[in-house]
C-alpha cells in the first residue's frame, strides 16, 4: 500500500499511470453525461410549480456540488503539500483551481437563469449567492496569488495558505440555507430517508452528478499532466517525451 502511496507522489509514475487511465475516464464521462442528460430532459417529470425550467437543476445543483467540492480537494491537497513538502500534492492543488473555478462559474450562471423565472430576478444578495460568489472569488485569489510569484514552492506555499483559510466558506454555503432566511431552497439529494424530488429526477440528478464527478478526474487529471510537464522540463524523462525517445 505504501509503495503505491509513493508512486502516486512521483510525477513520472503519476504521467504514465494517468497516460492509461484518461481513455477510460473520458469514455465514462461521455456515456454518463449522455445517460444522464436523457434521463433528465427527456424522462423525468416536470415540477407542477416551475414546469420545464425545472432541468436546469441537472446542470445547476452538480455544477454547485463540484465548485465545493474541487474547492475541499484544492485545500486538502495545498495542504499536504505545505504540511509535508510533497510535490504531487501542490501540483494536483494547483490543477483543481482552475476546474473548480469553471464549476463555480458554471453554477453562478445557470442559478441566475433559473433564479429570474423562479424569483423574479437573476441575482440576489441572499445567502447562499452570496457565500458561493465568494468561493468564485477565492478560485480567482488563489489562480492570482500562485501565477504572483516566479518561485514555485513559495507560489505553492502561498496559496496552500489561502486554500486552507478559504476552507471556512464550504459550511458557511452549506448551511447558510438553514443559519439566514434566505430564498434558496433547502437540501432535497442529501435527504435519502425522505427525497425531497420525485424518484425519476433523483435517479437523473445523481447520474449527472457522476458524470460531473467523472469530468472533474478527467480534467484535473489533464490539468496535473499539463503542470507536472511544465514543472519537471528539464528532467530526462519529460526530454525523452518530448523528442519522442522512450527507450
Amino acid at each position: 500500500m505504501w509503495t503505491w502511496f509513493y508512486q502516486l507522489a512521483s510525477p513520472k509514475w503519476f504521467y504514465q499511470f494517468s497516460t492509461r487511465l484518461l481513455p477510460w475516464f473520458r469514455w465514462i464521462t461521455g456515456l454518463l453525461f449522455l445517460l444522464g442528460l436523457a434521463l433528465g430532459l427527456l424522462f423525468s417529470q416536470v415540477d407542477y410549480q416551475q414546469g420545464n425550467t425545472v432541468r436546469i437543476l441537472y446542470i445547476h445543483v452538480p455544477a454547485a456540488f463540484m465548485g465545493m467540492f474541487a474547492y475541499v480537494v484544492m485545500a486538502i491537497t495545498g495542504a499536504i503539500g505545505f504540511v509535508w513538502r510533497i510535490k504531487m500534492a501542490h501540483i494536483v492543488s494547483v490543477s483543481c483551481a482552475s476546474v473548480g473555478a469553471l464549476f463555480t462559474l458554471l453554477a453562478l450562471i445557470t442559478g441566475a437563469v433559473w433564479g429570474k423565472p423562479t424569483w423574479g430576478t437573476y441575482w440576489i444578495w441572499d445567502a447562499r449567492l452570496t457565500s458561493f460568489l465568494i468561493l468564485f472569488f477565492l478560485y480567482l485569489g488563489f489562480m492570482a496569488l500562485h501565477n504572483a510569484f516566479d518561485d514555485k514552492k513559495t507560489a505553492d506555499r502561498a496559496a496552500a495558505v489561502l486554500a486552507i483559510v478559504g476552507l471556512v466558506n464550504i459550511p458557511i454555503i452549506h448551511f447558510s440555507v438553514e443559519w439566514w432566511n434566505t430564498l434558496h431552497q433547502g437540501a432535497t439529494i442529501s435527504k435519502f430517508e425522505k427525497p425531497s424530488m420525485d424518484a425519476d429526477m433523483l435517479a437523473a440528478l445523481l447520474v449527472m452528478l457522476a458524470a460531473y464527478q467523472f469530468y472533474f478526474l478527467t480534467a484535473l487529471m489533464q490539468r496535473v499532466r499539463a503542470e507536472i510537464l511544465v514543472r519537471e522540463k528539464l528532467s530526462g524523462w519529460v526530454q525523452k517525451l518530448v523528442t519522442g525517445n522512450n527507450s
